[in-house]
């Protein structure tokens, strides 16, 4: 995992009004403590360092809930004094290649 990521989520997590929106949505009910294990354990699958938010990434992270395997997208943005959460989902597999990890 990206250091900058780990550093700047120690410090503090901040979660935007649309992250907020979409943990939230019904057909998804993402945890906070799901997006702290996402960013602690997660993947990065794609990095955007010309977004206008700022450097940002893109990671994935499959969470086992009992018998269950739930992938959880993540986009965060690491800065100086903590991590923005931009926003999380569950990644759609009409959206992406099998291993949710490249789009389609």
């Amino acid at each position: 995992m990206n250091s900058k990521i780990i550093n700047s989520a120690n410090k503090k997590i901040l979660f935007l009004p649309h992250a907020i929106k979409q943990l939230s949505h019904p057909d998804r009910m993402i945890t906070t403590d799901e997006i702290r294990e996402s960013i602690y354990h997660g993947e990065i699958i794609e990095e955007y360092h010309d977004d206008p938010r700022g450097e940002s990434y893109l990671l994935l992270h499959i969470l086992s809930k009992q018998e269950e395997n739930r992938a959880i997208h993540v986009v965060c943005a690491p800065k100086d004094e903590y991590l923005a959460i931009i926003t999380a989902y569950l990644p759609a597999l009409d959206q992406w290649h099998s291993d949710l990890k490249k789009r389609k």
